[in-house]
């Protein structure tokens, strides 16, 4: 929790009550209070959400650190000799100054905006009004409102058995708290925060070993690309059991755990780890906000419902980013925190997900948009798709980093993009030109015929293009 004296002379009414100040709280708080609303954002953790405290921001830090030292001790090939040594408490003291140095910066802008922050936690009392429980336990005051916005976020899933301690059993958040590196982990789940936390661990030193009840890693992504990330960890000695379900663990004698996983016919295997990270997915927090006081409505897996203004079965509540659905990612609810508040302001605005693209931090990176091939003819398309390998980019044999490809769809007839899939260094800075794209009703020969700078990465998505139009230069047309 933020240790600035935030006002505790509460408002007892507001024109936009916002509760949770994640990417899509702080955003929507920001952008109405520039509307000229006076706006109360209610926190009870800490400003940023999981996303800046215990997620995207702070394993980011740590992929890029663990980064530097992987490739130091494998840079021979290229006449560069290293043997890093790894200091898990220094690297951890930086990445919490960047976690407060963004914290701190999302707080300013609140207040520049005029937002009223409060520590504490709101919850429904009526459809006018919230009842604010102060940090400090002391009576809850009441608060009325004229428009309210859910932005509660999601939380780690716990799974039977495996109630998340901290110390042997490990949530994301716990695992991004890097004070020791432990000497071998278990990671349960082959997701994409799974995924990008064997890397950091494996690059660390840990023995990392991956259980995942489904068939492969990354199971929304296309299989090619899917093998590329899982390749390049079984590199770096990360190793892999599928359709194995963790079931019970227990004490190791001595130190450490025994985790029993079972198949789907029933057989067992025990694995030796000194913590294992329980990584299998993330659910809506809609238990803390009294929901059912004023019947907001969420569907079967818990997320809230709500209509393409961002807006709840009551017309003046909002729910916004992880707890209103999927996909649970930062800057779509950073979107839709932005339009809730110029709904609010009766602008035309509404959500328009032409494009909303997806981003894995994994070595080498994913990035998609838009739809796969398969999406694209189950949704009646006739397509054409274009792919270029990374190996024939004169810029990823300069980077040493040559597994990946670039890959477009489109619509066949007049060339419109439909799609990409990305998994390349610095996939997650490519992506945005085929969002952009998608975004503006690109074709194919748009993006041809913008000249890309050499050498460059950006050079294999024009690549790519013109492959689906049979005239790369760079790789053979099939």
């Amino acid at each position: 929790m933020s240790n600035h004296d935030h006002n505790h002379e509460l408002p007892n009414e507001t024109d936009v009550l916002i509760i949770g100040a994640g990417p899509g709280g702080y955003v929507a708080a920001i952008r109405a209070g520039q509307l000229d609303y006076s706006v109360t954002l209610v926190e009870k953790d800490a400003y940023g959400g999981t996303c800046l405290n215990y997620g995207c921001i702070p394993s980011k830090a740590l992929i890029s650190a663990t980064d530097v030292a992987h490739q130091a001790s494998t840079a021979e090939q290229r006449g560069v000799h290293a043997d890093p040594d790894i200091d898990p408490a220094a690297m951890n003291d930086w990445k919490d100054g960047v976690v407060s140095q963004l914290t701190d910066g999302v707080e300013n802008l609140c207040r520049q905006s005029g937002v009223e922050l409060i520590d504490g936690r709101a919850e429904f009392v009526d459809e006018t009004t919230a009842n604010i429980h102060p940090e400090s336990n002391d009576e809850p005051e009441s608060l009325t409102f004229e428009h309210a916005i859910i932005a509660t976020g999601s939380r780690a899933i716990e799974i039977p058995g495996f109630e998340f301690d901290g110390e042997r059993i490990l949530n994301s958040r716990h695992a991004l708290a890097l004070e020791s590196v432990p000497e071998s982990l278990l990671i349960v789940g082959a997701g994409y925060i799974g995924m990008e936390l064997s890397s950091v661990y494996a690059k660390a030193g840990a023995d990392v070993t991956v259980v995942e009840m489904l068939a492969d890693v990354l199971p929304n992504y296309e299989d090619d690309i899917s093998a590329v990330v899982r390749n390049r960890l079984e590199s770096i000695g990360v190793d892999f059991h599928f359709g194995e379900q963790a079931t019970e663990w227990e004490e190791r004698d001595g130190d450490g755990i025994v985790i029993t996983t079972e198949t789907e016919d029933g057989e067992q295997t025990e694995y030796e780890a000194s913590q294992t990270l329980v990584a299998v997915g993330r659910e809506p927090v809609t238990d803390t906000v009294g929901l059912e006081a004023i019947g907001i409505e969420t569907n079967e897996d818990g997320f809230i419902k709500t209509d393409d203004r961002a807006r709840t079965n009551h017309k003046h509540v909002f729910a916004i980013g992880d707890v209103a659905g999927e996909p649970l990612l930062a800057h779509k609810g950073m979107m839709e925190g932005e339009i809730a508040a110029e709904v609010i302001a009766g602008k035309p605005a509404a959500l328009d997900y032409q494009a909303i693209p997806a981003v894995v931090f994994t070595d080498p990176e994913i990035g998609t948009v838009g739809l796969s091939e398969a999406e694209a003819q189950d949704a009646g398309y006739s397509t054409t798709v274009g792919k270029m390998p990374l190996q024939a980019s004169g810029r990823a044999l300069t980077l040493n980093d040559t597994d990946g490809f670039v890959r477009v769809v489109a619509e066949s007839d007049m060339g419109y993009l439909l799609g990409g899939q990305i998994v390349a260094p610095e996939a997650s800075e490519l992506i945005g030109e085929l969002g952009l794209a998608l975004e503006m009703g690109a074709t194919l020969e748009d993006i041809i015929r913008t000249i890309h700078t050499h050498p460059t990465l950006s050079e294999a998505v024009r690549e790519a293009a013109a492959n689906a139009r049979g005239h790369a230069i760079h790789r053979r047309n099939s």
